[in-house]
């Protein structure tokens, strides 16, 4: 997330007044407005803003109103195409930059957020066994180790890669990389 112009202490958060939205056209569940917020202002026109006041409550303005606007650039793609793990890995590489790699909970929470829209039921991530020296690696070259492993998910076989669950508790599970599953590409 990044702020800009952050000269003041509220700004645009992307969420705006026509049956409440965010700017990317998705709906939204999670309620942070202020104890004066007025839903009764039914006209569009309406956004959100959040000030900066160490509660970070929402209030609802003018979409007129000039303010500073906060700013995300989300670096990762959900493909609903079905492939197995070595095209997926090809088709991010080709298209995008890689297959995505977990690194920590914040990425995990992130990628859970995106999993859920897939149309299979476990997403490829960039994350494979090899045989020859017997360990699960990243194929970004990060090292393993923020983990989230099913208990049962985690079997050192050979031609097998690591998949998210799209549901429950989206935990890594091993499949077989014939297994044609929809994937999850970083853009950089």
């Amino acid at each position: 997330m990044k702020l800009m112009n952050s000269t003041s202490d509220s700004s645009y958060i992307g969420l705006f007044r026509d049956t409440w939205r965010w700017s990317d056209g998705s709906s939204f569940s999670f309620r942070h407005w202020n104890k004066n917020f007025n839903d009764q202002i039914i006209n569009s026109g309406q956004c959100a803003m959040t000030k900066f006041d160490g509660e970070g409550r929402w209030t609802n303005v003018s979409c007129d109103n000039k303010k500073p606007f906060i700013c995300y650039d989300d670096k990762l793609i959900l493909i609903k195409e079905a492939m197995n793990w070595e095209d997926a890995l090809y088709y991010c590489r080709g298209h995008h930059h890689d297959l995505v790699t977990i690194t920590n909970m914040d990425d995990q929470r992130w990628i859970q957020e995106k999993v859920k829209n897939a149309s299979t039921g476990y997403v490829w991530m960039g994350l494979r066994y090899t045989c020859t020296l017997d360990f699960w690696f990243w194929v970004s070259d990060e090292v393993v180790r923020y983990k989230n492993w099913a208990l049962d998910g985690q079997m050192d076989d050979c031609d097998m890669s690591g998949a998210m669950e799209t549901g429950g508790e989206h935990q890594w599970f091993k499949k077989d990389d014939d297994v044609k599953l929809n994937f999850i590409c970083s853009k950089n």
